[in-house]
């Protein structure tokens, strides 16, 4: 169902992509938005247990493209590097293909909530805080993943 990279020699292995997920803060998520037209948005993620996890806000173009598709995809780039004297970067990506779903058990969104605010937040205290503030207007998006393809890339 999901094609094999054409350029197997620059593939990631399954952990380094695993890496990418983890320890990179952000990616691009791919939708299928209004009139069928592919609608990317920037998003702040964690990945735990082997999906992939996001939250917003309970109305919008993203809540509505979710519910109409659950096939999504999301690509994560880590920051590269470029060496002395050459105008290229290297970098590594990650794109995954999967099922999207908003959670809706309250336990279950806020235990990935506060994933999410230790990724983010400086103290576990600030996470509690605005998951206090914030649980009853904030969505909480899980990926399932499908596929996961990584690829080290050279830009020259």
């Amino acid at each position: 169902m999901f094609r094999k990279m054409r350029r197997h020699k620059q593939e990631l292995s399954k952990e380094e992509c695993m890496e990418i997920l983890t320890n990179e803060p952000r990616g691009v998520l791919a939708l299928l938005g209004d009139d069928d037209y592919p609608y990317a948005l920037p998003m702040s993620h964690v990945y735990v247990d082997g999906k992939i996890y996001f939250h917003g806000a309970m109305e919008g173009h993203k809540n509505d493209a979710v519910k109409r598709c659950d096939k999504v995809s999301y690509c994560v780039m880590d920051k590269g590097f470029r060496k002395d004297g050459d105008w290229w970067y290297t970098f590594k990506s990650v794109i995954v293909f999967g099922k999207i779903r908003i959670l809706t058990d309250k336990d279950e969104k806020i235990d990935k909530l506060t994933y999410l605010g230790d990724k983010f937040f400086p103290t576990h205290e600030e996470t509690v805080s605005e998951i206090n503030r914030m649980l009853d207007r904030t969505e909480v998006f899980e990926i399932t993943i499908e596929h996961m393809s990584g690829k080290l890339v050279r830009e020259k």
